[in-house]
């Protein structure tokens, strides 16, 4: 008897599950990034937050498996390895690293790629459109004549523009090179220096000092982990940071005009969830972000030297009013 009633409870439960229609399915999203940082966990945070906004729920409907490489490749590719053995819906890999590390392990599972600047250069999809493979996403690629103009416009008489990027980060690079054409025309030159680690970002910013006139920061993933480091450089050296993301506003550059990637995060979550409800990544084109706001923070901008009109700060999208930690 005891058999019997057991067989009608597994026999309820199996009439329950199959009644269960295809948008109640649990749905499984793997995010990875090749490091933590504001940025990056912002373009995370919007993911998941566009996903519930548009009905998958984690613990209902949605598993999210999340994992950080901490800035090693080689750790990017064993949880490359781990994503793909899992076989989800989606891989989502923020950064360029973990993009590549993923596209070499699965081209059968869906990938959207996030907060990439070239994915082109970096090799994950042919061009800008439908690739007709496992892949699409989203860029963050910046157009650099506002940038350029709003260098030029706090600094007229701007000869020398520091960089410190990441030799092996394709992202990096490849800004690098946009830059020291689009500056040239201007006749400003820019004074690269490579940091390979984390470590590397104090003494690369410091060799600066004295020869340059401000400092551009991107979203390279080395100079982010450590940027309180350029901060403390940029303010003993009096040079002024200008960064291309708003959350190194925050952390101590003095401006931005930068994608909020909090809002990036979601339009890349968009991507997703036409994945999940059973678009194929190749039938959907790769995008570029063109949103972006002016972010300032005037307590850092006074403590790098730099001089903001009350127009210009009033102009701004956001006001950052605190000091650098």
């Amino acid at each position: 008897m005891l058999y019997r009633k057991t067989s009608a409870v597994v026999i309820a439960l199996m009439v329950l599950l199959s009644s269960t229609t295809q948008a109640d399915e649990v749905k499984h999203v793997a995010i990875t990034a090749i490091v933590e940082h504001p940025s990056l966990d912002n373009i995370r945070r919007g993911i998941i937050d566009e996903l519930a906004a548009q009905g998958y729920v984690m613990g209902q409907n949605l598993i999210i498996d999340f994992k950080s490489a901490q800035g090693s490749s080689a750790t990017a590719a064993q949880i490359a390895k781990q994503f793909a053995a899992s076989k989800p819906d989606v891989i989502v890999p923020i950064s360029t690293p973990s993009a590549q590390a993923v596209a070499a392990t699965t081209k059968t599972i869906p990938i959207v790629f996030a907060g990439i600047t070239d994915p082109v250069a970096a090799k994950l999809v042919k061009d800008w459109n439908p690739s007709k493979t496992n892949i699409t996403g989203v860029s963050d690629a910046l157009n650099l004549a506002p940038q350029i103009a709003l260098m030029l416009k706090l600094k007229p008489n701007l000869k020398t523009v520091g960089y410190v990027y990441s030799p092996g980060e394709i992202n990096s690079t490849a800004v690098l090179n946009n830059l020291q054409q689009a500056l040239s025309q201007h006749n400003i030159q820019v004074l690269a220096v490579p940091a390979q680690k984390t470590s590397d970002v104090a003494p690369a910013a410091r060799s600066l000092k004295g020869k340059a006139d401000l400092i551009y920061t991107t979203t390279d993933n080395n100079v982010v982990s450590a940027y309180e480091a350029l901060v403390k450089t940029a303010i003993e050296g009096k040079i002024p940071l200008i960064a291309s993301d708003p959350d190194s506003v925050e952390r101590g550059a003095a401006v931005a005009l930068a994608i909020g990637y909090y809002n990036f995060g979601r339009q890349t979550g968009k991507v997703v969830v036409r994945i999940l409800q059973g678009e194929k990544p190749g039938d959907i084109a790769p995008t570029i972000s063109s949103s972006t706001e002016l972010v300032v923070n005037p307590n850092a901008a006074k403590l790098e030297n730099l001089s903001l009109s009350d127009e210009f700060i009033q102009s701004a999208d956001r006001v950052i009013n605190q000091a650098p930690r």
